[in-house]
């Protein structure tokens, strides 16, 4: 059993949780707090395994608690934040300072049913991830300077598709990528307005730019796009070159986007001139998509087990054959350089 503490000020939102918790037969709930004070206590005595935090709390904020709870009683915590564009920073804050999940509130957007689903998927992802909660993150090596060998690149693509612990990995490797590295198409589950500030929070670390994909976009060496939260993105061919189309349509493989989506349509696009990058994640998501992108000829890398947060869509898509070379976060951005 997954024994999870419930975190909010508000009634209705720990009545929701705890209700759509309870009803899976390997979560128990083994308690709800109103703010971080009470919940201090109920973690000591209860002990429990994943913790589900709001940001916005009377007292003390949901950000300072996390980190508190990450110096002194690190335990695996999924962010449940409101949907919104200060919520979506605010949520990146607090996966960089050791949250391992986000999932949205109900809205308009976001229906109680994609939350329930979101909540649940999110507290498994987070009890698959606590023996890597608290321990710090591995540095990455420096990339050496390839300016002129990636010139001869802009009809090559990659793509990149994470969960679980994705934000961090997708930070470390584009922070180490030169601004001359091919156009970059990348999912990453998360919900709507997260996915823009994550977009806006790379763009300011590393040489490439980044910004949330729109329909129509043309992917530029130089540019990664990230697909939008709660939509589905592919790649098509074009006389212009590469160009994203974002459109609505069902959960594949559980999520929306889905990097089975993304991959499949790079499979059909760039074929052999493609590189795939499945990275940390709980699921298979990727995998089956990551299959089509070698049979059609792309170099294709798989995060290992030993720097993933969760070794689930890696691992599915290595047992399938789809991985040509496990490599680790830290050789990553190297790797991804010498495929091309």
């Amino acid at each position: 059993m997954i024994r999870v503490l419930i975190v909010d000020d508000s009634a209705v939102v720990r009545r929701m949780s705890s209700q759509i918790l309870s009803a899976e037969p390997d979560i128990e709930v083994v308690g709800t707090a109103p703010d971080p004070y009470v919940a201090r206590d109920l973690i000591v005595t209860r002990k429990p395994d994943v913790v589900t935090l709001d940001l916005e709390m009377p007292r003390m904020d949901g950000l300072s608690f996390l980190r508190k709870l990450m110096t002194h009683h690190p335990v695996p915590v999924v962010i449940v934040s409101t949907l919104s564009q200060r919520g979506g920073k605010v949520a990146l804050e607090a996966m960089a300072a050791g949250a391992v999940e986000v999932v949205s509130k109900p809205s308009n957007a976001h229906s109680l049913k994609d939350m329930a689903t979101d909540l649940v998927q999110a507290v498994r992802s987070a009890w698959h991830a606590r023996s890597r909660v608290g321990k710090p993150q591995q540095a990455l090596e420096q990339v050496a300077h390839v300016h002129q060998t990636l010139a001869n690149t802009s009809k090559n693509l990659i793509a990149i598709g994470a969960s679980t612990g994705g934000t961090v990995a997708i930070e470390s490797i584009l922070q180490s990528l030169p601004a001359e590295t091919p156009g970059i198409v990348m999912v990453q589950h998360m919900p709507a307005f997260f996915t823009r500030s994550f977009a806006d929070r790379l763009g300011t670390l590393g040489r490439m730019r980044v910004r949330e994909a729109v329909d129509g976009d043309v992917v530029e060496q130089g540019l990664a796009l990230l697909a939008p939260g709660d939509r589905q993105m592919v790649v098509r061919a074009t006389p212009r070159g590469y160009v994203v189309t974002v459109l609505d349509g069902p959960r594949v493989s559980g999520h929306r986007p889905s990097v089975d989506v993304l991959f499949r349509s790079v499979a059909r696009a760039a074929g052999k001139n493609a590189l795939g990058v499945i990275l940390t994640g709980m699921g298979a998501d990727g995998a089956q998509g990551l299959v089509e992108m070698r049979k059609a000829g792309a170099h294709t890398l798989g995060q290992d087990e030993a720097s993933s947060v969760v070794y689930g869509m890696p691992k599915v898509a290595f047992e399938l054959g789809a991985v040509e070379r496990q490599v680790s976060l830290a050789q990553m951005p190297q790797r991804i350089l010498a495929a091309l």
